[in-house]
Formats: structure tokens, sequence, C-alpha cells
């Protein structure tokens, strides 16, 4: 974080969403006091308004007892395995692989959608996605590496398996 005990305010929410993730939190003074064992100082004041400015509510749960939480959103939800099977089959075209890295190629205009899914995908060795308009790269788990994943991506894409021996691009 930035300064000690003053990260920024965007440091500050983010950690507010991990500590109401992790605890059940009925106040906001239990708020302060938890960001401030973590070294974090900020007043009941800044807290109710980023509280307020991440969509934070105040939820029942089971025993009655008020807590607060943000409710999930679509871009944060967990693609099902079915719908990340049936994005690659219909818009990835090629896929291959360098290190930890994977490339995916689909129709123009068509790597974010893709991209948004695989990251929402909840896969275990994908790390994240960079997408431009037709091309994608994912970064995987280097102790899994690059091979492995595209090989798993162009099955779910019912693609054909990666020929072993690239063709030289010399003319």
């Amino acid at each position: 974080m930035s300064d000690v005990g003053r990260p920024s305010k965007a440091q500050r929410q983010h950690r507010i969403g991990i500590l109401l993730a992790e605890h059940a939190i009925t106040s906001q003074g239990q708020l302060v006091e938890l960001l401030e064992a973590e070294g974090v100082v900020a007043t009941q004041a800044t807290v109710s308004r980023d509280l307020e400015e991440v969509g934070a509510v105040k939820v029942r749960v089971p025993g009655g007892e008020t807590v607060y939480a943000i409710p999930e959103l679509p871009h944060e939800r967990v693609v099902p395995s079915d719908h990340l099977r049936r994005m690659l089959a219909d818009w990835v075209v090629e896929v291959t692989s360098s290190a930890n890295l994977v490339i995916l190629r689909t129709p123009p205009g068509s790597a974010h959608v893709v991209a948004s899914a695989l990251d929402r995908s909840g896969l275990p060795d994908v790390l994240g996605t960079v997408a431009g308009d037709d091309t994608m790269i994912v970064v995987v788990d280097a102790e899994v590496g690059g091979d492995v994943v595209a090989s798993r991506f162009r099955d779910l894409a019912g693609l054909p398996p990666q020929p072993t021996q690239r063709p030289s691009r010399k003319g």
C-alpha cells in the first residue's frame, strides 16, 4: 500500500471487500477495528462512504444476525464449465502456446468475450488474460505450462491436437 496507514481509496476499498468476505461484520465500528488491526487508518465516516461506494448491503444470516456483504456482480460470477466449453467451441479458431503462455485466436472483435469467460472460469491453472481484437494471451501457472493448458483448451474448443512439429516460416 502507499503510505503506512494511508492506503489509496481503491486499496482501502479492496481491503474492505476482502474483510467482508472473510468476516461476519455487523457494524462499521467493527470494520474500522479490523482495518486498524491491519494497519489501515480510517474513520467511521470514511468506512461508511466506502461501504456505500462498494455497494455493501446488510444481509440477514442464519441465526438472525445482520452482516455487511457485497452482492455478487455479474462479471464476478464463475462461468460453469459447460458454458466455457460452448464459448471456446463457438469463438476459438486457433490455440498455440509458448512456455507459460497460451495464445487463443478468435474472429475479429471476439477475443474479449472469451477472455472474460476464462477470467471468470475459476480454472486453477489460469492466472489471467490479456485480450486484443482477435487474439488473447492466457498466462498460466509455470509449473503446469502452456502446452498442457493449450491442449485442454483445444479439447474444449473441439480443435484437432497441435502438430508436434510446427511448419517452417521460411519462404
